[in-house]
């Protein structure tokens, strides 16, 4: 297998994980993150780059975790000045789709790729190198990007065309806005009705009705503690860009007035199932 030097720009909860599973397999790593503090673990064995500019001279495949499209368009915005033929971009990001394709139309007309590779999963499973890997892009270029994806994800959807990774992306954390509605509101009225709610999870989970994301939000229900491993106001985004991506069904309006109206409350930074705090209030 050939070995690329490649660097990994957004260290935030899930972007630190997955490049410490680059690290940790041995490749050449770079990184960069606004914050620098989040790169201090990263100086014994990788290197760490204060520009970006820096880090994408120095890397033939450049990986990016950002936060939303402003973040990304930032970012690249800063690769983009730079000479960049022959690279290849992953970003890993959620963001629209209308802005991944644009990217990858502006980075071509630079000389390089772009594969969109945004991920299902959340801090544990980045951590684990266990998530779902839904990517958009040429084959070629999949295959170039492959080894490190492998070491990031247990799976890896090559899904179509640039872009086509987003849409799945969307599609999907479409779903676990409602699953996570749905859970919290049962939840709510099985507490009213006096079922613990350590034994009614159990028969949830137990069910037809369980799922990983109901497994996985179980201990942060009983225990009442929200801290984030997906914060509730990047739900709130993604049921957003679903809307500017089309999305028009019965259960949209409500997922945006209930997520909207916790943003509203002061309760984006929970983990998305902290949403229950928000319908109680309601």
């Amino acid at each position: 297998m050939r070995t690329e030097n490649v660097g990994f720009i957004g260290l935030g909860n899930m972007g630190h994980p997955m490049a410490k599973n680059l690290e940790k397999a041995g490749f050449p790593l770079s990184v960069y993150n606004r914050n620098i503090t989040k790169t201090i673990d990263f100086e014994a064995q990788s290197a760490v780059y204060e520009k970006v500019s820096d880090l994408v001279n120095a890397n033939a495949i450049v990986f990016t975790m950002l936060t939303n499209d402003t973040a990304v368009q930032e970012v690249y915005g800063k690769i983009l000045e730079q000479p960049i033929s022959g690279k290849l971009f992953v970003d890993m990001s959620t963001i629209s789709q209308d802005a991944s394709i644009d990217l990858a139309r502006k980075l071509a007309e630079k000389g390089a790729t772009f594969l969109d590779a945004p991920v299902a999963g959340s801090t544990k499973p980045a951590a684990e190198g266990t998530l779902i890997i839904m990517v958009g892009g040429e084959q070629t270029d999949l295959e170039r990007a492959r080894p490190y994806l492998e070491k990031m994800g247990k799976s890896i959807k090559h899904l179509g065309e640039n872009g086509k990774g987003i849409a799945a992306k969307l599609a999907i954390n479409y779903f676990l806005s409602i699953i996570y509605q749905g859970l919290a509101e049962t939840i709510l009225f099985s507490d009213q009705l006096g079922i613990e709610r350590s034994e009614m999870l159990e028969i949830i989970n137990d069910s037809a009705s369980g799922s990983g994301a109901t497994k996985v939000k179980t201990p942060l229900l009983v225990e009442g503690n929200y801290t984030a491993a997906f914060a509730l106001e990047l739900m709130l985004k993604d049921i957003r860009l679903a809307q500017k991506a089309g999305a028009a069904y019965p259960l949209l309006g409500t997922l945006l007035d209930t997520y909207q109206a916790a943003h509203e409350k002061g309760l984006g930074q929970l983990d998305v199932i902290g949403i229950i705090e928000s319908i109680k209030q309601s």
